[in-house]
């Protein structure tokens, strides 16, 4: 058993942090977050109490990742990765607003990465939003509505340019048949999307 790595500038308030996960300096875990295995969280990254990382998730300095967001596991969240939790924000401490923020399920709208995926730098993820199973959202993009698994987007709004396989590789499909060029991977394009053949898994 790993124990996980606490740097000495991190605070770790959690009690749900996996075996051989790292946390950098300056970061901060909220009691009340769950962090899976094998994660590195980098430097200046805030996790929620209510927030989930799977495991082998990597975190790049500078996230913030709030209540109502769940990673799973595997994802890559690239440097500033901005995530929301709320549609209508306001500050509860506003009169008119606070009635509101009485109860979560008024207010919290959960946002969820699937496995695999991969958020550029820089990149705003709207609450609500899910982003599919090894789906590379780009750099700088504004991410409204649902990613498909596989799904390479980019720009604000986010919008599909592109296929990538589970490696990262963009795919190029011919006849609805695509192979990957890095990992030999296979996959076939349908109404539904971007399908991994079972023996390429």
């Amino acid at each position: 058993m790993t124990k996980p790595f606490i740097h000495p500038t991190a605070l770790a308030e959690s009690l749900e942090i996996g075996e051989g996960t790292r946390v950098w300096a300056f970061s901060h875990i909220l009691n009340g977050a769950r962090v899976g295995r094998n994660c590195n969280i980098g430097d200046h990254c805030f996790i929620e109490s209510g927030a989930v990382v799977g495991d082998n998730v990597t975190l790049k300095n500078g996230n913030m990742v709030w209540e109502g967001v769940e990673l799973a596991d595997g994802v890559f969240v690239g440097p500033n990765v901005l995530f929301t939790n709320d549609l209508h924000p306001r500050s509860p401490r506003l009169p008119q607003a606070h009635g509101r923020y009485t109860e979560k399920e008024k207010w919290l709208v959960p946002t969820l990465i699937e496995r695999g995926a991969a958020l550029g730098a820089g990149a705003v993820i709207i609450a609500g939003v899910k982003v599919g199973e090894y789906a590379t959202v780009g750099a700088g993009a504004v991410v409204t509505r649902p990613v498909a698994p596989h799904a390479l987007v980019v720009g604000n709004p986010a919008r599909r340019i592109g296929w990538v396989c589970r490696c990262g590789k963009s795919l190029k499909f011919q006849r609805c048949r695509a192979k990957c060029s890095e990992c030999g991977g296979s996959f076939s394009l349908t109404k539904e999307g971007v399908r991994g053949d079972q023996h390429s898994r």
